[in-house]
Protein backbone atom coordinates (compact mmCIF):
# COMPACT_ATOMS: atom_id res chain seq x y z
CA UNK A 1 0.00 0.00 0.00
CA UNK A 2 1.54 3.50 -0.63
CA UNK A 3 2.66 5.63 2.25
CA UNK A 4 -0.47 8.52 2.88
CA UNK A 5 0.89 12.19 2.36
CA UNK A 6 -0.08 14.80 4.62
CA UNK A 7 -2.87 17.10 2.71
CA UNK A 8 -0.93 19.98 0.93
CA UNK A 9 -2.23 23.40 -0.28
CA UNK A 10 -1.41 25.39 -3.25
CA UNK A 11 0.15 28.18 -3.40
CA UNK A 12 0.43 30.82 -6.30
CA UNK A 13 3.76 33.08 -6.39
CA UNK A 14 4.46 35.50 -8.31
CA UNK A 15 7.39 35.75 -10.84
CA UNK A 16 9.48 38.07 -12.95
CA UNK A 17 11.33 37.72 -16.16
CA UNK A 18 14.24 40.54 -16.20
CA UNK A 19 15.97 40.44 -19.63
CA UNK A 20 19.50 40.35 -19.55
CA UNK A 21 22.10 42.85 -21.83
CA UNK A 22 23.70 40.07 -22.88
CA UNK A 23 20.79 37.64 -23.83
CA UNK A 24 19.09 35.56 -21.73
CA UNK A 25 16.17 36.61 -18.71
CA UNK A 26 17.62 36.65 -14.50
CA UNK A 27 14.11 34.95 -13.06
CA UNK A 28 13.16 35.28 -9.73
CA UNK A 29 10.56 35.79 -7.13
CA UNK A 30 10.41 38.88 -5.14
CA UNK A 31 8.12 36.64 -2.40
CA UNK A 32 10.73 34.58 -1.69
CA UNK A 33 14.18 36.38 -1.12
CA UNK A 34 17.16 34.42 -3.18
CA UNK A 35 15.13 32.33 -5.03
CA UNK A 36 16.11 33.10 -8.67
CA UNK A 37 17.64 31.17 -11.87
CA UNK A 38 18.81 31.95 -15.30
CA UNK A 39 17.46 30.85 -18.58
CA UNK A 40 17.77 31.57 -22.12
CA UNK A 41 13.92 31.73 -22.87
CA UNK A 42 10.73 32.28 -21.15
CA UNK A 43 9.88 28.62 -22.20
CA UNK A 44 13.18 27.36 -20.73
CA UNK A 45 12.25 29.95 -17.39
CA UNK A 46 8.92 28.61 -16.08
CA UNK A 47 10.40 24.96 -15.78
CA UNK A 48 13.27 26.37 -13.60
CA UNK A 49 11.69 28.69 -11.55
CA UNK A 50 9.21 26.37 -10.91
CA UNK A 51 11.56 23.58 -9.27
CA UNK A 52 13.81 26.61 -7.41
CA UNK A 53 10.46 27.56 -5.61
CA UNK A 54 9.43 24.39 -4.88
CA UNK A 55 13.28 23.71 -2.98
CA UNK A 56 12.58 26.70 -1.08
CA UNK A 57 9.55 25.93 0.31
CA UNK A 58 10.70 22.19 0.73
CA UNK A 59 13.26 23.27 2.56
CA UNK A 60 10.81 25.99 4.59
CA UNK A 61 8.80 22.89 5.73
CA UNK A 62 11.51 21.06 6.89
CA UNK A 63 12.62 23.35 8.87
CA UNK A 64 9.23 24.12 10.24
CA UNK A 65 9.03 27.41 9.01
CA UNK A 66 5.74 29.40 7.92
CA UNK A 67 5.83 29.45 3.46
CA UNK A 68 5.37 33.60 3.21
CA UNK A 69 1.76 34.49 1.69
CA UNK A 70 2.57 36.63 -1.10
CA UNK A 71 1.07 40.21 -0.92
CA UNK A 72 2.44 41.70 -4.01
CA UNK A 73 0.70 44.32 -6.00
CA UNK A 74 1.82 45.20 -9.61
CA UNK A 75 0.25 47.56 -12.13
CA UNK A 76 1.99 49.23 -14.93
CA UNK A 77 2.63 52.96 -14.95
CA UNK A 78 3.20 55.24 -17.75
CA UNK A 79 4.64 58.78 -17.74
CA UNK A 80 5.88 61.23 -20.40
CA UNK A 81 9.65 61.89 -20.94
Amino acid sequence: MPVEQPHSATHRFTVIFEKEDEGGYHVFCPTLPGCHTQSESVEEGIPRIREAIQLYVDSLIEDGLPIPQEDIFIAPIEITA
